[in-house]
C-alpha cells in the first residue's frame, strides 16, 4: 500500500491537472511514488512527472507548517480513519485537510443545506431540525455558508452535538469572514474539512466541487429552503447519485425559496415535517452504524428495518444477479429493472450490512459469509 512521507502526499495534492479519480487506482496498487509512475501509462507518467516538478516548494513548507499546529490533520485516502462512505464515492478526494477531530468523520452524518438568503421560517427550521437530529445522535454536516448552513451548524452546536463544516477554501481561510467565530466553535466541537490546501482562496468553482464531499460523508441530505437554481440542488442531486436519501421540507407555493424543495419532492425526495421523519427513514443504516440512535429517536416497538431488509426478496435477487466476480454498477443495471440511484442506495445498505464490498474503479463484489 502507498505509504509515503506527508510531503509526497502534499506534492500529489499540489500537482496541477492530476485528479484523484486517476491517481487513486494507481496509488492502491503501489507502495512508492516510483512504483506509481511505473504503473501508469507513459503519457500519464510524463504528465505527472511534469506536474510534480512544477510544485512550489514554498507552498509545501506552508502546508507542513499548517499541519504542525495543534488539531490540524491530513487524512489521506489510505488512512484507516478516512470515512468509508466518502471512500466509495467515484471521485473521492485524494486527501482531506482537517481542523478539529478527524475521528468525527467516521460518525453517522446528515447533510443539511439550503439557501444563503432564507426566510425566517427557513432559518428556524434549519436550526430546529439540526438541534433535534444532533440530540438524536447524528452529526450534522454542512458548508458553513450564510443562511441555512450557518443555522444548521448553530442548531447542532446548541444541542451539544458534533458538526462538520466542509469548506471551499484552504483550511487556513474562513469564508465568509463573518463566520469566523462559528468556525472556531465548529473546530472545537467538531471538524472543519476541505480538500483544498492551505492558502486556497474562495473561488466560485470550489463550492460546487465541495458539495460532493458534503453528500458523500452523509447518510442523507436535507434541503431546507432553496430556489430552483440553488447550489443546494447540486448537493441533493449528488446525494441521489451516491445512493443517499434525499429529504426536503415543503413550504408556501408563493415562496420562491420553496420552489427548489417542491421540485425535489416531485422528483422523488422524501417530504419531511419533523426530525423524526428523517430518523425513521435512516433507521436501517443507523441501526448498523450506531444502534443507540434507535433507542434515542425511533420507537422501540417498531419492527427493525434491518431485519426486514435482510429478508427482502429484492435484495436477495440483487445479490444473485451480481454473482461472485467484481462487477460494475452499469453491468448490474443491465440485468435488473432498477434505476441508478435506487441501485446505489441498495448497494450502500448491503455494504453496510456486510454483504457487499466496494473497490476502486466503481466495482462491487459479494462477500462470502463465514462458514
Amino acid at each position: 500500500m502507498f505509504q509515503y512521507p506527508t510531503a509526497d502526499w502534499l506534492r500529489l495534492i499540489r500537482a496541477n491537472g492530476i485528479g484523484s479519480k486517476t491517481l487513486i487506482p494507481l496509488i492502491t496498487q503501489s507502495d512508492s511514488l516510483d512504483q506509481l509512475l511505473q504503473l501508469s501509462s507513459p503519457t500519464f507518467s510524463s504528465k505527472l512527472k511534469r506536474a510534480l516538478a512544477e510544485v512550489d516548494e514554498l507552498q509545501l513548507e506552508t502546508d507542513l507548517a499548517w499541519l504542525s499546529q495543534a488539531d490540524c490533520h491530513l487524512l489521506t485516502y489510505h488512512d484507516e480513519r478516512y470515512p468509508e462512505l466518502l471512500r466509495r464515492v467515484e471521485d473521492a478526494p485524494l486527501a482531506l485537510f482537517i481542523q478539529g477531530d478527524p475521528d468525527i468523520l467516521g460518525l453517522p452524518q446528515i447533510a443539511i443545506v439550503g439557501s444563503r438568503n432564507p426566510s425566517k421560517g427557513g432559518k428556524d427550521n434549519a436550526y430546529a431540525f439540526a438541534q433535534y437530529l444532533g440530540q438524536s445522535g447524528l452529526t450534522v454536516t454542512s458548508g458553513m455558508a450564510l443562511g441555512i448552513d450557518t443555522e444548521a451548524h448553530k442548531g447542532c452546536l446548541a444541542a451539544g452535538s458534533k458538526t462538520v463544516a466542509v469548506t471551499g477554501t484552504g483550511p487556513d481561510r474562513v469564508y465568509p469572514a463573518s463566520n469566523r467565530k462559528l468556525a472556531h466553535q465548529i473546530a472545537d466541537q467538531g471538524a472543519i474539512v476541505t480538500e483544498f490546501p492551505p492558502g486556497t482562496s474562495p473561488h466560485p468553482g470550489h463550492f460546487p466541487k465541495r458539495n460532493r464531499i458534503i453528500s458523500g460523508l452523509s447518510l442523507g441530505c436535507l434541503v431546507v429552503e432553496a430556489t430552483q437554481k440553488s447550489g443546494s440542488l447540486i448537493t441533493a442531486r449528488l446525494a441521489s447519485e451516491q445512493g443517499r436519501e434525499v429529504f426536503a421540507i415543503p413550504g408556501s407555493i408563493h415562496n420562491p425559496q420553496s420552489k427548489g424543495c417542491h421540485q425535489l419532492i416531485k422528483q422523488g425526495a422524501k417530504l419531511v415535517e419533523d426530525g423524526q421523519d428523517i430518523a425513521e427513514e435512516l433507521s436501517a443504516m443507523l441501526a448498523i452504524i450506531q444502534p443507540t440512535f434507535m433507542e434515542n429517536s425511533v420507537k422501540k416497538e417498531s419492527a427493525s428495518p434491518i431485519e426486514e431488509t435482510a429478508l427482502d426478496r429484492e435484495y436477495s435477487d440483487l445479490l444473485d444477479k451480481m454473482g461472485w466476480d467484481p462487477v460494475l454498477i452499469e453491468q448490474i443495471m443491465e440485468t435488473s429493472d432498477l434505476k441508478a440511484e435506487e441501485l446505489s442506495s441498495m448497494l450502500l445498505l448491503l455494504e453496510l450490512q456486510g454483504h457487499v464490498s466496494s473497490a476502486p474503479g466503481g466495482y462491487f463484489s459479494r462477500i462470502k459469509p463465514p462458514e
